[in-house]
């Protein structure tokens, strides 16, 4: 199973939802996907659609899913790691009015080139992408916030 999702900004990322669907209808996907699609009015008659889950619920469908396609937010990518799974992450973009800024790029760069994702700078690529999916293993996701905290706390013990 896929899971898409393109996190609860107040925009739409209907481009993301868009090259999902088009992968579907030309057979290079063919397993079940199910998409959390936000504020987006997105219907598709080859998806699974809901605006919202649960946290519960949303932590499910990660764990069921084979590669999760998200937007460039840190918390999904985060979270799908974790568990293992492969991530396929393209950034909402400015120039489209899906974001305020174009920070999305950065945190996908940082992610990929530590080996945890799939970057997807343009979602009309997206067959390469999980092409390079059915080959990828992703690095265990290891968290930086012990040696941020320890920074912090020196930080301020020396000052």
């Amino acid at each position: 199973m896929i899971f898409v999702t393109v996190g609860t900004q107040d925009v739409p990322f209907d481009r993301l939802l868009l090259a999902v669907e088009k992968q579907i209808k030309k057979g290079n996907i063919t397993e079940e996907v199910i998409a959390q699609t936000g504020v987006s009015k997105f219907t598709s008659d080859v998806m699974k659609i809901q605006n919202y889950f649960t946290k519960d619920e949303y932590s499910k469908i990660i764990k069921k899913s084979r590669i999760v396609i998200t937007h460039g937010g840190v918390g999904t990518i985060i979270d799908s790691v974790n568990a293992g799974k492969v991530v396929i992450a393209c950034p909402r973009l400015a120039k489209y009015k899906e974001h305020t800024n174009d920070h999305q790029l950065q945190i996908i760069k940082e992610f990929s080139n530590m080996g945890y994702i799939i970057p997807l700078k343009d979602p009309s690529k997206l067959n390469n992408a999980l092409k390079e999916a059915e080959i990828f293993k992703p690095k265990k996701y290891k968290s930086n916030t012990e040696n941020m905290v320890k920074l912090i706390e020196d930080f301020i013990d020396n000052n």
